[in-house]
């Protein structure tokens, strides 16, 4: 059994590197280290637990189950420490090097990044911002872990010590190239089931528009279909196909691809979006920044958005 004495905080920095990099080498470079002297922590580690804790695969170095259980508990006693170091030192955007990873789903990164990379261009030339695409408890998993800051989107069960924040609240849009013989404001709902429709077949967390469509009447076993919405605007720019999709995301696509878009005569409750991060993280300067900016350029299309409250991730814990 590992104790306190066998462990420096070194060895748990290079653990915590593993887990994100998945790759000795990688590791080495990032804290300054030789190949050989990354090898031998590893090998100290691994004495220390009485565990291999990485294996190495075709994927790279894999955690073992016994290193996912240490990630959290890991993660969050170097954040503790990181932060208890730097308490006396704001975070500052101008000079910050600092990357956040930020989980979003492919519609949320359409809506989301362009504004986001402009905004650090302008703020936080070194802030760098990579999208993640995961969601349900591989989502929780890697926040726990410390492994992504920020979740923007409309997931649901994001389990205990989450804290969220609504951004905004939209309905959904129906698209159709400019040109469409039949499709136009107003249409009824017969009219709307005679249409032949593109459907987002993995739309989680957007999957109530498909149910509402499926009680609507239409079979969408009938109807064509894309994994993702990221393909929706190339296809019916094209066709003469529907496609009804969340309404920020109809908006943002009519323009450049020649679309228009209405909305649909079917009842769907509306998409709530919110910010997502660790209760353990909420005081952390950079992610207090990063919550702040995107609550300032989305947050009910820049209106003061709700304030955050502590919860176990239910939908809108602002209500």
């Amino acid at each position: 059994m590992a104790s306190l004495r066998d462990v420096d905080l070194n060895l748990l920095l290079v653990f915590q590197h593993l887990l994100e990099e998945r790759n000795i080498s990688a590791v080495a470079r990032r804290m300054d280290l030789t190949q050989p002297a990354a090898s031998n922590a590893l090998r100290r580690l691994r004495a220390a637990f009485g565990d291999e804790l990485f294996v190495r695969t075709g994927q790279g170095m894999q955690p073992t189950p016994r290193a996912e259980r240490l990630a959290g508990p890991v993660s969050e006693a170097l954040a503790t420490l990181s932060r208890a170091l730097q308490d006396q030192d704001a975070f500052d955007p101008a000079a910050s090097r600092r990357r956040f990873r930020v989980a979003m789903s492919d519609v949320g990164e359409i809506h989301f990044m362009p504004r986001l990379m402009e905004a650090c261009a302008q703020l936080a030339p070194g802030v760098r911002i990579d999208s993640v695409r995961t969601q349900g408890p591989d989502l929780q998993r890697e926040m726990e872990a410390g492994r992504i800051d920020l979740a923007v989107g409309a997931f649901d069960d994001m389990g205990a010590g989450v804290m969220q924040r609504m951004l905004f609240r939209q309905g959904y849009a129906t698209l159709f190239r400019q040109g469409h013989p039949t499709a136009h404001a107003g249409m009824s709902l017969k009219a709307f089931r005679a249409e032949r429709h593109l459907i987002v077949s993995r739309a989680a967390p957007y999957g109530q528009v498909n149910q509402s469509m499926e009680r609507a009447g239409l079979v969408l076993a009938e109807h064509f279909s894309v994994p993702h919405f990221s393909a929706v605007p190339y296809i019916v720019s094209a066709t003469d196909l529907l496609a009804t999709v969340p309404e920020k995301l109809a908006a943002s696509a009519a323009g450049p691809f020649g679309l228009r878009y209405i909305a649909p005569p079917v009842k769907v409750p509306p998409l709530q979006t919110n910010m997502y991060w660790q209760r353990r993280y909420d005081r952390d300067g950079g992610s207090q920044w990063l919550r702040g900016l995107i609550a300032e350029v989305f947050g009910a299309d820049g209106q003061q958005a709700p304030v955050a409250r502590a919860g176990a991730g239910r939908r809108d814990a602002t209500r």
